[in-house]
């Protein structure tokens, strides 16, 4: 099995969950007593996330090109980054490293094209919700038509994932606040629910959204133990 580097920390909430879901995974495939061989680099998010209020994403990307690079010299041999709203810097990563680099949105793009799904919502933080970066790569990529809460609703679903999730703060209020705009989106013709910010799956459950939901997460940690056991050269 080859090595997977993780660049977690944003928030270590949802990196804990993504260390916990690629090693179930590894079991699930391999039985006994496997896991899979990784190395995580957990960074600051207090600076991080201020530089996102600041828009200096070029500071962004130099700063997680050199925590990739550095998993990389650590002997990983496939990068994921464990957040939806920093692959806005995925360019500056993929540019610093010889080693794969595997998008968030390719798994998500790629499960909801064999589920038969053509217009999708996206909750995430309003940079993922409003920049391009995303959205554009579904639509380019997987011909996805993608929806997004109103303005209003996007600042909600903002600041539940900044002042409650990534302090891990689960309440039932924002719970209930997230079920009312998937049911706005199904209204609008939504068929599924991408849960484009690592944290909100430690929020929302199948149970809580009338929609299919597609947790960034889970498939991203899925499809990076996939590839570290079934690239060339890899084994047990």
């Amino acid at each position: 099995m080859k090595t997977i580097g993780i660049i977690g920390g944003m928030s270590w909430e949802s990196s804990a969950a993504y260390y916990r879901l690629i090693n179930q995974h590894a079991k699930s495939r391999l039985g006994g007593h496997h896991n899979a061989r990784s190395l995580m680099l957990t960074v600051d998010f207090a600076p991080i996330e201020a530089a996102q209020r600041a828009d200096d994403w070029d500071a962004l990307g130099h700063q997680l090109a050199d925590a990739a690079s550095q998993l990389e010299r650590g002997g990983a041999q496939i990068i994921v980054l464990a957040t939806n709203t920093m692959h806005r810097v995925s360019g500056a990563i993929e540019a610093a490293i010889e080693v794969p680099f595997l998008h968030i949105a390719d798994p998500t793009g790629m499960a909801l094209q064999v589920a038969g799904i053509e217009r999708v919502a996206l909750l995430g933080t309003r940079y993922t919700m409003e920049q391009d970066f995303y959205i554009g790569r579904l639509r380019e990529r997987f011909n996805l038509d993608v929806l997004v809460p109103d303005a209003a609703q996007r600042a909600d679903v903002h600041r539940i994932i900044y002042d409650e999730l990534c302090h891990g703060d689960l309440r039932d209020q924002s719970r209930e606040r997230y079920g009312q705009i998937i049911a706005e989106l199904a209204i609008r013709g939504a068929q599924a629910v991408i849960l484009g910010c690592t944290e909100i799956g430690l929020l929302l459950k199948p149970e809580n959204a009338g929609l299919p939901l597609f947790d960034t997460a889970v498939l991203h940690a899925q499809a990076a133990v996939d590839w570290a056991l079934d690239a060339p050269g890899s084994h047990a």
